[in-house]
Protein backbone atom coordinates (compact mmCIF):
# COMPACT_ATOMS: atom_id res chain seq x y z
CA UNK A 1 0.00 0.00 0.00
CA UNK A 2 1.46 3.13 -1.25
CA UNK A 3 1.35 5.74 1.64
CA UNK A 4 2.83 9.81 1.30
CA UNK A 5 2.31 11.34 4.83
CA UNK A 6 2.91 15.32 5.22
CA UNK A 7 3.81 16.79 8.75
CA UNK A 8 5.14 19.99 9.74
CA UNK A 9 2.60 22.76 8.62
CA UNK A 10 0.72 24.72 11.21
CA UNK A 11 0.61 28.74 11.68
CA UNK A 12 3.11 31.08 10.94
CA UNK A 13 4.13 34.66 11.20
CA UNK A 14 4.84 36.55 7.73
CA UNK A 15 8.56 36.54 7.74
CA UNK A 16 9.09 32.90 9.50
CA UNK A 17 9.93 29.93 8.57
CA UNK A 18 8.70 26.46 8.47
CA UNK A 19 9.89 22.36 6.54
CA UNK A 20 7.96 20.38 5.51
CA UNK A 21 8.37 16.97 5.47
CA UNK A 22 7.06 13.81 3.30
CA UNK A 23 7.31 10.55 4.03
CA UNK A 24 6.74 7.87 1.66
CA UNK A 25 6.10 4.24 1.88
CA UNK A 26 5.05 1.56 -0.45
CA UNK A 27 7.13 2.95 -3.27
CA UNK A 28 10.67 2.47 -4.62
CA UNK A 29 11.15 6.17 -3.23
CA UNK A 30 14.59 7.19 -5.01
CA UNK A 31 13.39 6.93 -8.73
CA UNK A 32 10.09 8.89 -8.33
CA UNK A 33 10.00 12.61 -9.30
CA UNK A 34 8.94 13.74 -6.41
CA UNK A 35 7.00 17.44 -6.26
CA UNK A 36 5.22 20.03 -3.65
CA UNK A 37 2.07 21.73 -4.47
CA UNK A 38 0.05 24.35 -2.68
CA UNK A 39 -3.63 25.00 -2.97
CA UNK A 40 -4.79 28.38 -1.71
CA UNK A 41 -8.01 28.98 -0.72
CA UNK A 42 -10.59 29.34 -4.33
CA UNK A 43 -7.63 28.61 -6.24
CA UNK A 44 -6.27 25.79 -8.09
CA UNK A 45 -3.51 23.55 -6.81
CA UNK A 46 -0.26 24.50 -8.71
CA UNK A 47 3.65 23.25 -8.61
CA UNK A 48 5.85 24.59 -6.67
CA UNK A 49 8.94 22.92 -6.01
CA UNK A 50 10.06 19.52 -7.62
CA UNK A 51 12.69 17.51 -7.31
CA UNK A 52 13.83 14.48 -9.95
CA UNK A 53 15.70 11.48 -9.13
CA UNK A 54 18.69 12.93 -9.96
CA UNK A 55 18.36 15.57 -7.64
CA UNK A 56 17.85 18.37 -10.07
CA UNK A 57 15.06 20.95 -8.75
CA UNK A 58 12.62 23.64 -10.25
CA UNK A 59 10.73 26.09 -8.62
CA UNK A 60 8.01 28.23 -9.16
CA UNK A 61 9.07 31.42 -9.45
CA UNK A 62 7.25 33.22 -6.55
CA UNK A 63 8.87 30.84 -4.53
CA UNK A 64 12.64 31.14 -5.66
CA UNK A 65 14.94 31.90 -3.11
CA UNK A 66 13.18 31.33 -0.53
CA UNK A 67 12.10 27.52 -0.50
CA UNK A 68 14.41 24.64 -0.77
CA UNK A 69 12.90 21.46 -1.48
CA UNK A 70 15.63 18.20 -0.83
CA UNK A 71 15.20 14.68 -0.48
CA UNK A 72 16.71 11.65 1.59
CA UNK A 73 16.17 8.78 -0.58
CA UNK A 74 18.14 6.60 2.43
CA UNK A 75 14.76 7.92 4.90
CA UNK A 76 12.34 8.15 1.73
CA UNK A 77 11.27 11.46 2.74
CA UNK A 78 11.25 14.63 1.02
CA UNK A 79 11.17 18.04 2.54
CA UNK A 80 10.92 21.37 1.66
CA UNK A 81 12.37 24.56 4.04
CA UNK A 82 10.23 27.34 3.31
CA UNK A 83 11.82 30.88 4.63
CA UNK A 84 10.50 34.55 4.46
CA UNK A 85 7.16 33.20 4.69
CA UNK A 86 4.19 35.20 3.13
CA UNK A 87 0.53 35.61 3.56
CA UNK A 88 -0.01 34.21 0.00
CA UNK A 89 1.86 31.41 1.06
CA UNK A 90 -0.96 30.22 2.79
CA UNK A 91 -2.40 26.99 1.51
CA UNK A 92 -2.83 23.24 1.65
CA UNK A 93 1.06 21.53 0.92
CA UNK A 94 -0.13 18.10 -0.70
CA UNK A 95 3.34 16.10 -1.63
CA UNK A 96 3.36 14.10 -4.81
CA UNK A 97 5.32 11.60 -6.09
CA UNK A 98 5.35 10.66 -10.12
CA UNK A 99 7.32 8.27 -12.56
CA UNK A 100 7.12 6.76 -15.96
CA UNK A 101 3.80 4.89 -16.39
CA UNK A 102 2.06 7.31 -15.97
CA UNK A 103 2.34 6.30 -12.30
CA UNK A 104 1.25 9.72 -9.85
CA UNK A 105 0.61 9.50 -6.26
CA UNK A 106 -0.59 11.99 -3.48
CA UNK A 107 -0.34 12.73 0.19
CA UNK A 108 -3.08 13.99 2.23
CA UNK A 109 -2.21 17.66 2.75
CA UNK A 110 -1.28 19.44 5.15
CA UNK A 111 -2.52 22.79 6.14
CA UNK A 112 0.18 26.03 6.33
CA UNK A 113 -1.43 29.30 7.60
CA UNK A 114 0.83 32.77 7.54
CA UNK A 115 -0.36 35.77 9.39
CA UNK A 116 0.45 39.01 8.52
Amino acid sequence: QVQLVESGGGLVQAGGSLRLSCAASGINFSIYIMGWYRQAPGKERELIASISSGGRTNYRDSVKGRFTISRDNAKNTMYVQMNSLKPDDTGVYYCNAQRYGPVEYWGQGTQVTVSS
